[in-house]
Parts: C-alpha cells; sequence; structure tokens
C-alpha cells in the first residue's frame, strides 16, 4: 500500500524537490489542497474553474441525467466541509447523509454563496494541514489525499459540462 502511494505521489515529490525543498508528507498533501483550490499547476483549480459562471450557468445540464456545475459544486462543499470537520477532531456534520443526496443541496439563487463556501472550506482544509502535527498528518495522510483526488475529480466534471455549454475559455486551462 505503501508502495502505491509513493508511485502515485511520485511527480509531486519531484516537483516539491525541483523546487529546492525537501518534500514532506505534510507539504506534498498541501501543495495538492492547493493545486484543487486555487494554484494553477498541472490542473485547472476550482476557484477558475467556477469563476465568472451565473447561477444560470451553474443550473444548466445537459439533460441526460448529468450533474450541474452548482451540483457538482455543492457536492465538493459538502464532502470538504465533513471531512475537515472529522480532521479536526468535531462531529461530522448531517450524519448519515447518502452521497446521492449531497448533489440536491445546490439552489441557484444560492450560486454566489456556494462559490463562497467551496472557497472557503478549501482555505479552511490548507489552513487546518499547514498546522496540524506531522503525526496528525500521517495518521489522516490516506484522507486528505483521497480529498484532493476527489476535488480534482469533480473538477474536472465542472470543466466538461462548461465546455458542452460553450462557457469555457481555453486560456484558463485545458483546451
Amino acid at each position: 500500500m505503501k508502495m502505491l502511494w509513493v508511485i502515485s505521489m511520485w511527480p509531486l515529490l519531484l516537483q516539491a524537490q525541483t523546487a529546492g525543498e525537501k518534500a514532506t508528507l505534510k507539504s506534498i498533501l498541501l501543495e495538492q489542497l492547493k493545486t484543487t483550490h486555487d494554484q494553477k499547476e498541472w490542473f485547472v483549480p476550482a476557484k477558475a474553474a467556477v469563476d465568472g459562471l451565473t447561477a444560470k450557468q451553474a443550473s444548466w445540464t445537459d439533460g441526460s441525467g448529468n450533474h450541474s456545475i452548482g451540483q457538482l459544486t455543492a457536492h465538493l462543499v459538502f464532502w470538504n466541509q465533513r471531512a475537515l470537520s472529522q480532521f479536526n477532531g468535531e462531529a461530522p456534520p448531517k450524519p448519515g447523509v447518502v452521497n446521492d443526496e449531497t448533489f440536491n443541496n445546490f439552489d441557484s439563487a444560492n450560486w454566489n454563496a456556494t462559490v463562497r463556501q467551496l472557497d472557503e472550506v478549501m482555505a479552511a482544509w490548507e489552513k487546518a494541514v499547514a498546522a496540524a502535527s506531522d503525526e496528525k498528518i500521517t495518521k489522516a495522510a490516506s484522507t486528505i489525499a483521497h480529498i484532493g483526488a476527489h476535488n480534482a475529480y469533480h473538477i474536472g466534471q465542472i470543466i466538461y459540462v462548461r465546455k458542452l455549454q460553450g462557457v469555457w475559455d481555453a486560456r484558463n486551462g485545458v483546451k
């Protein structure tokens, strides 16, 4: 299992080492969180993915059962908040929630608030990881890595939906 983790994280280890810094588990996880939040690196971060969208654009679906950008964003907010609460030793909000329900928490009237919540929870993750002890990071490393991967996965979907709508500017990344 550790070998699989090292192999999957190898590009980040190399990047951190070439920047002149000693790569640590914390620095790698923090970098992953930042690049899915607001730092452009290998892919578009969440902040750029939702930037400039109207509530109407965030509500758009292709009619085939795929989620809207608003639904994807609400889902990301929910799971980032839930995992962060657990990381901070707090009781998770809304126990017993079914994953499919987390996509249905979107209301177009609250689009701007949803975007703000996403930014806030992702920034809170970065702050919490930066302040955490190495022991806490080691215990939570798998969860933090999964949060980063989960964020990247859904950010890719957001970009795809924007492309389907014709509201993605390729100059922001991902042509």
